[in-house]
């Protein structure tokens, strides 16, 4: 059953439209992924959890520490909030393939 297509099939071009829309939908969610995996990081490190805020406060360049506990996490949520969303996908409710 096709919900917004009852009675005909959807033109190229709709089609089109909503897969733009799809990608959006997923560059969204994986950019809310990254900003929790960032926020998730900073929590580690302001929260000195196993004295990590501390290690990075004494290190000769606290750059690459950061980015070493900061990239994963980031990438990780990302990825994972990434596949959320093609699982939320609405694409066979809205044209029934």
């Amino acid at each position: 059953m096709r919900a917004s297509f009852p009675d005909r099939e959807p033109t190229p071009e709709e089609l089109r439209r909503d897969h733009w829309q799809m990608l959006g939908f997923l560059a969204l969610n994986a950019a809310i992924g990254v900003f929790a995996g960032i926020g998730v990081a900073a929590a580690l490190i302001w929260l000195n959890i196993g004295g990590l805020g501390d290690r990075i406060a004494h290190a000769s360049n606290p750059f690459l520490p950061i980015l070493l506990i900061t990239a994963p996490l980031a990438l990780t949520f990302g990825a994972a909030a990434a596949a959320s969303a093609i699982m939320m996908m609405p694409y066979k409710r809205k044209f029934g393939r």
